[in-house]
């Protein structure tokens, strides 16, 4: 299915069908991604007096609870209600659904003990088009689909990257980490806050995408995204991002 867009007075076209997606699905149990000290995903069958909402165990249905957080497992999309008092919910936030975006593949340097990702690294690979960007750590390996972090001092998004960004025009940042921030900074979130430049002029249309997984076969350079979540009334909800190629 070829798709024609026209985008700022440029044209161009995209095969609908063939997404790439790049979110990380949840599963019960520790096989996901996790962070910031939860415990892992529960999935369990309710069950109401002799009725098990499970077939294998003689129920008509399958009717699960599932406990989880945002944040803590797997691919999520946050607006600026993450840091606020007035706790925006992401499905007011965001409105529109596809975004021209790029793909940008960087390596953190050590800096201090820490890990971090700087606004030179962003910048020499930067496209002035995009609305939206993706960022893929290196090394780049499929433990991401299960990495645990909490207590691992992750690599992280230098505060001037994020007013880079935010000065360029990008809209919703993407990127395969637990946070923008540093793991324990003492409550600053100072990328967060660059990038919404809250609380002066607070970007409510914007977001932040976290603890995505885009497979070393996919090449850098831009993609059409369609940044889909599940509507909950929340700071943050499960996303599920997909890329287009740009034909």
């Amino acid at each position: 299915m070829i798709a024609h867009i026209t985008h700022k007075n440029k044209e161009f076209k995209v095969n609908l069908s063939k997404p790439i997606d790049i979110s990380i699905p949840l599963k019960n149990g520790t096989d996901n991604p996790n962070a910031w000290y939860v415990p892992p995903v529960k999935m369990e069958a309710v069950k109401m007096g002799d009725w098990v909402g499970e077939v294998k165990k003689g129920g008509s249905v399958n009717f699960f609870n599932i406990y989880f957080n945002p944040h803590g497992h797997g691919t999520h999309t946050e607006c600026v209600g993450h840091i606020s008092k007035d706790k925006e919910s992401i499905n007011d936030s965001v409105k529109t659904f596809f975004f021209l975006s790029q793909l940008i593949s960087v390596e953190p340097i050590a800096l201090k003990g820490d890990s971090i990702i700087t606004k030179e690294s962003i910048e020499e690979n930067f496209d002035e088009e995009s609305e939206a960007i993706i960022i893929r750590t290196l090394p780049n390996s499929t433990e991401k689909l299960n990495k645990h972090y909490s207590n691992t001092n992750p690599p992280f998004l230098q505060e001037e990257a994020a007013i880079y960004l935010r000065e360029k025009g990008i809209k919703h940042l993407l990127i395969d980490l637990p946070s923008v921030d540093k793991e324990e900074d003492g409550g600053i979130l100072a990328a967060h806050h660059a990038f919404w430049d809250f609380p002066k002029n607070t970007r409510l249309d914007c977001s932040i995408t976290e603890l995505i997984f885009v497979p070393s076969e996919i090449k850098d350079g831009n993609y059409l995204l369609n940044l889909t979540f599940a509507p909950f009334d929340n700071d943050a909800s499960p996303s599920r991002p997909t890329l287009y190629s740009i034909l």
